[in-house]
């Protein structure tokens, strides 16, 4: 477990250069939206032993991290490389939304951003389909 507040911000910065390097990515060039999100994710990782992604709400923020589809690098960051948060974005800071559905929020809001570096991220990519299905059946 965690010591403290410095110490888990420490970790999840060196966790997020780690993962812009692998995705392909950067942080967000806006300095204040990088650290909010850090400092968000260092106190939920300090807090509830994992980096939940502080952007979204949790009626019960325990039950999320144990369905895990939120930890830091999220499920959508893994399947189509978009970051809700904005923590992980393209140059001019704008989220990667070429692998997304086209009725996807992030294409709705954001529009087509092209991913520069197609080679590198998307462990998960091979969920996409079963992602999107689960999507559509959610109640809207």
């Amino acid at each position: 477990m965690l010591n403290s507040m410095e110490e888990s911000t420490r970790r999840m910065r060196k966790f997020v250069d780690k993962y812009c390097a692998k995705s392909g990515t950067t942080t967000h060039p806006d300095k204040k939206v990088t650290e909010a999100v850090i400092n968000g994710l260092a106190n939920n990782n300090l807090t509830l032993g994992r980096p939940l992604c502080p952007c979204r709400f949790y009626p019960d923020k325990e039950a999320e991290v144990k369905h895990r589809t939120w930890i830091c690098a999220c499920d959508d960051m893994q399947i189509y490389k978009y970051c809700h948060c904005l923590l992980f974005v393209n140059k001019e800071g704008l989220p990667i939304t070429e692998y997304l559905p086209e009725d996807h929020e992030g294409r709705v809001i954001h529009g087509f951003v092209k991913d520069p570096t197609p080679d590198k991220g998307r462990p998960l990519r091979d969920k996409a389909q079963e992602r999107e299905k689960e999507r559509k059946a959610r109640p809207s």
